[in-house]
């Protein structure tokens, strides 16, 4: 969970997840939509489908446990290099070096290190050095440190120099580069997309959810039907096998993503079911705001139930 987001805003999140997954196997037994659901706000949403089969895979494979070799524990959905290193050196005291985004900002700063950490060279030469400092012994206490380390004290802004146990070993430090080391990512416009949100209401008041594909895009979330932001409503919403009765526009607004904005273009539609073949697809479901089901919902839609039809 924090890979990518910050503790404070972890937390919560953590604290419901392990109540209602204590083991291994109460995670791959859960339904996804259970899962995703407790998920769902944190984003990056491949975390917890690659969570989830990776518990499923450990309780097919390996007794409901998690391999103790590193190339086994890679193999898992999700687990990567330096996962992988820090759950064998902490948990069973091997050594493997790690390298999350803290140790990285540690190691560029220490050895004064340009270019971007992303880039395939300088990451190559920051796996050498994070080889190279990790201990033979106590490896756990080494790897629980480093991470504290750039969390704590040698943190993106404002690091705390003067408290640093290795303040004066660091070449940032002894040539004054802290701030602008390690280096940014180079800057590039985040280009836009525009997509249109059917929110279908039948005379009930529930709204109708569709399940996201798999993979990509909040994948295995519920998410409204989508239509081209300039494309004709009543078109899509007919071929639901749904009637418009009314329609209206709310207001544009656009969500973030790492690579892309997306431009969320609401149209709030009164239907009805024209043939009835709607409820027949179990990929989407009348969704009751009232008695909302546990369903994890990506966070636009989210906030779009939760926001009052605009107009009269």
């Amino acid at each position: 969970m924090l890979q990518q987001t910050r503790v404070a805003t972890v937390v919560p999140y953590f604290e419901r997840f392990v109540t209602r997954f204590r083991e291994v196997r109460a995670l791959a037994e859960a339904p996804l939509d259970e899962v995703l659901h407790l998920w769902s706000g944190l984003g990056y949403y491949a975390r917890a489908r690659n969570l989830h089969a990776a518990a499923r895979i450990a309780c097919e494979r390996y007794a409901g446990a998690l391999p103790e070799d590193l190339p086994a524990l890679m193999s898992l959905p999700g687990i990567g290099r330096s996962s992988a290193g820090a759950i064998l050196a902490l948990a069973l005291g091997q050594r493997h070096a790690i390298l999350d985004g803290n140790v990285k900002r540690v190691l560029c700063r220490y050895h004064a290190i340009d270019g971007w950490p992303g880039s395939p060279p300088v990451e190559r030469l920051l796996w050498m050095l994070a080889e190279r400092h990790t201990p033979a012994a106590r490896v756990a206490e080494y790897t629980q440190a480093i991470m504290d380390l750039g969390a704590g004290l040698c943190t993106r802004t404002v690091p705390a120099c003067g408290r640093c146990p290795i303040r004066h070993g660091c070449l940032a430090r002894r040539h004054h580069r802290q701030t602008e080391l390690p280096r940014q990512r180079p800057a590039r416009p985040l280009p836009v997309r525009r997509t249109g949100f059917l929110i279908l209401t039948n005379g009930t008041g529930e709204v109708l959810l569709e399940r996201r594909p798999p993979a990509g895009l909040w994948g295995g979330l519920w998410a409204f039907p989508e239509c081209p932001a300039d494309g004709d409503p009543d078109t899509y919403c007919r071929a639901l096998g749904l009637e418009p009765l009314a329609m209206q526009r709310g207001h544009v607004f656009r969500h973030v993503f790492t690579h892309f904005r997306l431009e969320i273009h609401p149209i709030y539609m009164n239907v009805r079911e024209a043939r009835g073949q709607v409820m027949e697809d179990r990929g989407r479901v009348w969704y009751n705001r009232q008695q909302p089901a546990p369903l994890g919902l990506a966070t636009p839609v989210a906030t779009l139930l939760e926001t009052r039809r605009p107009g009269p």
